[in-house]
């Protein structure tokens, strides 16, 4: 305690000599030109800092709506050329008689010679039969065409072009290819009679996915398609994300604009995504662009800011020390007194005669020393209450990593159907967190410390199935006495996680509480790997902590029972590698207020 008075005076010393060294006009013009200066530079940085950003912000935001209306553009024009084409397959079936027929066979065909991306067209019957079409490829087996989207879709909308999501074709004998299927129901003429029929024109997916390819937003944007109302995603630069996007993309906030934009967080990083949607087919296009690579001009101009803070800083500290340089007399005298008190000599009175200033200071200073005479035996007491205050509020948190993995644990036993356990897992944790709270008390029952920690291990136990067994052992007369709470959940908790976890046998953790010669003994055995001599000395120390249990650790348990006990007791603990630790919590007998007292 000393030494942080001594160098609160040596710094309080420092600045006085510092501030005093010309009269006080002198100090108050200095500290003004320091103050106003800073003050002003960092306003204009201020402005100018955030004008820019956003001016930059506005920028890539422009730039990306550009970028993705000429997408939305190329997409739609792109779709119409493939709608037209489809219009002209639609007349040409529509004008035949007796179809099938050789003349809509090589119409069909010259009109899939005509565009590359045409992978095939072909008609079908309402009832799955396949009419006519190219390429006259045999039909797979078990194709389940009426479960298709698309053939349900035409049918259930008929003379109105559906287009579905991208699927892998596998209607025919062909390699399989990646394709988005245009359908429509129709009529045609077939034996005389009009029937039901499905027209269906399959796209090249990879025409598509070359269009998109070709967009660039930054190293790090790219553009992705969804379904507005499936909700699905309808292409994604990483194609295995068209099945599993949703977790990666936030679909349903695009799936709220049509034509806008909004700001998310992904993996830490601030992203713009501009949503456009593409008319006819409910598709929209959602273009993303990382800001951190479209405003990385921010970083540079606010790395020149502070440079140049720094800069003017120290020529503002330059000449504000030449201005200070003339030391009076008086300064010198009081600063010998004041490397006394420095020194810890806080009988020290000074008695320095000068400017008013310093003749004030000085009697001030006196005042001072004997304000920390009194305080010093004050902030002793006030720092024991403190430590009490620290370590009642660290005992009392609780690992939300150890809730995390309980209630994970429960969420699989009630997928596995395991009621009973569930009961027993929730009845556990419910007491085991009305235990660590006990209506802020810290002192508690043997009792209630021994049911806590059964119920920890139940929990436990219900984790690691049979990785473990535990035995407890206390005496009836020590259940009424009292302990302090959350004294034995840290060395459970070790043994569990830096003990018995690691081995390939099943572990065994031991509890006995016992009571000899007005002492109570909590003994915690375990069969684990145990620990070596520099481990145990760091646990000692205080140098490793629990960190998947109670976040309590092992040293702290030793010095809250010193602190409320006295240094007669505390924790003891032997360990040995390949051989399980011991470990022994000492506890004076004491009862309630109510009872026999100290035993």
């Amino acid at each position: 305690m000393r030494r942080r008075v001594s160098a609160l005076l040596k710094a309080l010393y420092n600045v006085i000599l510092d501030t005093m060294r010309v009269k006080s006009i002198q100090f108050t013009i200095t500290m003004s030109f320091i103050l106003i200066t800073v003050t002003v530079m960092l306003i204009v940085s201020l402005v100018l800092y955030n004008k820019f950003a956003k001016t930059a912000e506005e920028s890539a935001a422009l730039n990306t709506q550009q970028v993705i209306e000429q997408v939305q553009f190329n997409l739609e024009q792109y779709i119409k050329g493939m709608s037209d084409t489809f219009e002209v397959v639609d007349a040409k079936i529509a004008k035949s008689r007796g179809i099938p027929s050789d003349k809509l066979l090589e119409q069909l065909d010259t009109i899939a010679s005509t565009r590359a991306d045409i992978v095939s067209i072909h008609l079908f019957t309402a009832d799955g039969g396949l009419v006519t079409g190219v390429p006259t490829t045999e039909m797979r087996k078990n194709t389940r065409l009426l479960e298709q989207s698309w053939f349900k879709s035409a049918l259930d909308n008929p003379n109105h072009l559906t287009f579905s999501l991208p699927h892998i074709q596998n209607l025919f004998k062909d390699p399989y290819k990646w394709v988005v299927s245009m359908s429509k129901g129709v009529k045609i003429e077939q034996n005389g009679n009009l029937v039901d029929a499905v027209i269906l024109v399959d796209i090249n997916f990879k025409t598509l996915d070359d269009l998109f390819r070709t967009v660039s937003l930054g190293k790090k944007g790219y553009v992705y398609i969804i379904d507005d109302s499936a909700g699905s995603i309808v292409y994604h630069p990483q194609q295995q994300l068209i099945y599993i996007g949703l977790k990666y993309e936030n679909v349903e906030q695009a799936l709220k604009f049509s034509y806008g934009k909004y700001m998310d967080v992904s993996e830490g990083e601030s992203r713009l995504n501009v949503v456009r949607t593409v008319n006819n087919i409910g598709w929209k296009i959602i273009g993303v662009s990382y800001l951190d690579e479209v405003v990385t001009t921010r970083k540079e101009i606010s790395t020149f800011m502070i440079w140049l803070l720094v800069i003017v800083l120290f020529f503002i500290l330059l000449i504000s020390s030449f201005m200070s340089a003339r030391i009076s007399q008086p300064i010198k005298r009081l600063k010998k007194s004041m490397e006394m008190v420095e020194k810890g000599h806080f009988d020290t009175y000074i008695h320095v005669r000068g400017a008013d200033e310093v003749e004030q200071l000085s009697r001030r200073f006196n005042l001072m020393v004997s304000r920390v005479r009194e305080l010093m035996d004050q902030s002793l007491l006030e720092q024991e209450i403190k430590r009490k205050n620290e370590l009642e509020v660290l005992q009392s948190q609780i690992n939300p990593h150890f809730l995390y993995n309980t209630l994970n644990s429960v969420v699989r036993m009630v997928g596995n159907g395991k009621k009973d356990e569930v009961v027993t897992t929730i009845t556990s944790l419910s007491k085991f967190f009305r235990i660590s709270l006990s209506k802020g008390k810290n002192i508690i029952t043997i009792g209630e410390e021994i049911e806590h920690i059964r119920n920890y291990l139940i929990i436990q136990k219900m984790r690691y199935k049979d990785k473990f067994e535990y035995e407890i052992q206390v005496a009836d007369d020590v259940l009424s006495y009292k302990t302090l709470k959350l004294i034995l959940q840290p060395f459970v908790e070790n043994a569990l996680y830096h003990g018995i976890e690691y081995m390939v046998d099943e572990g065994l953790i031991e509890l006995s509480v016992t009571m000899d010669k007005g002492k109570i003994l909590f003994q915690i055995r375990d069969n684990g790997v145990g620990m070596s001599e520099e481990t145990l000395k760091s646990i000692l120390s205080g140098q490793v902590k629990s960190e998947k249990g109670s976040g309590v650790g092992l040293r702290n348990v030793h010095e809250r029972i010193q602190l409320y006990f006295g240094m007669d007791y505390g924790v003891h603990i032997d360990s040995e590698l390949e051989e399980g630790t011991v470990v022994t919590i000492t506890i004076p007998a004491l009862l309630d207020e109510e009872g026999e007292g100290e035993q």
